[in-house]
This record gives C-alpha cells, structure tokens and sequence, in this order.
C-alpha cells in the first residue's frame, strides 16, 4: 500500500460519523421544539383536568377554582400556597359514566440536583368529576394538586 492510500481518510469512517451527527442534531431539534403538550378539549374530563393542573402548576390558584365543582368552592378551606414545581402530569385512562368521571393520571414529581442528577418520584392519582350544568367540574384531585383541604370540605 503507497503512501497516498495510507492517508488517505477512511470513507466508512467518515459516513459513520456524519449520520451520528446529524442524529445528534435532529434529536436536539426535536427537544428544544416540542413545546407545551396539545391543549385537549376543554369540554372532556380530559381537557378540564389539563387546564386544571397546569393552573396549580403555574400557580393561577383562581383559574384552578374556575374548574372545580361549585359545591367544593363553596366549602373550600385553602391550603397554603405549596409550589407544584418539578410536578409533571400524564394521562393514563379516563372512565366515563353519564354524569361522573375519574381521570387517572401519573404524577411525576422532580426533585433535587444531587451527584447523580435529579430524582423523581412516580404516583398514580385520580381526578374525581362531576357534571355540572352541562360542564365538567372537578370534585377532588390528587394530593399533589389539591388546593381545597379536603378533611375541610363540608364543615
């Protein structure tokens, strides 16, 4: 072999390296562009538990009553204001009845920064609803998200 072909990069080598570049590059795309999730239909259990959840999320606590059972509001005792930071919400299954609705979700809550990076804590809850004039209202929520205490409701 002359001298020429020895240095001569390796084409496989190169190819090789220009695809895990360009799969480097589209999966930041992909990360930095996906934004908020897709608002769901406000009118579905679904979509008033969304809007709901990102309010405590955000900390708009009286966006966060709009969507509660009227019933709940009139008894509500609040609690302190608790920062739902790190909290991430996913949607599991929803069961239907004709005036009723539980939303099951996975709350993942994220915390702290240590050697290893942060730790998260997985819990499966239940948005209870009702029907209400036509809307679907929130009768309680899991805990993480509750802002009425609910040892409170109805004294």
């Amino acid at each position: 072999m002359d001298d020429a072909a020895r240095s001569r990069p390796d084409r496989t080598l190169i190819v090789i390296l220009a695809v895990l570049g360009l799969l480097v590059v589209v999966a930041l795309v992909v990360v930095f562009t996906r934004g908020e999730p897709e608002p769901l239909d406000a009118a579905t259990p679904e979509g008033v538990v969304q809007r709901y959840a990102a309010a405590v999320i955000d900390g708009d606590e009286s966006a966060a009553m709009d969507l509660l059972d009227p019933e709940v509001v009139d008894s509500c005792v609040r609690l302190p204001a608790s920062s739902a930071e790190g909290v991430r919400v996913t949607l599991v299954d929803t069961t239907l009845r004709d005036d009723t609705a539980d939303v099951d979700v996975l709350v993942t809550t994220t915390y702290g920064d240590g050697p290893f990076g942060a730790s998260e804590y997985d819990e499966r809850g239940v948005f209870d609803l009702v029907l209400v004039d036509g809307d679907w209202r929130i009768e309680s929520a899991p805990w993480q998200l509750t802002i009425c205490d609910p040892t409170a409701v109805g004294r």
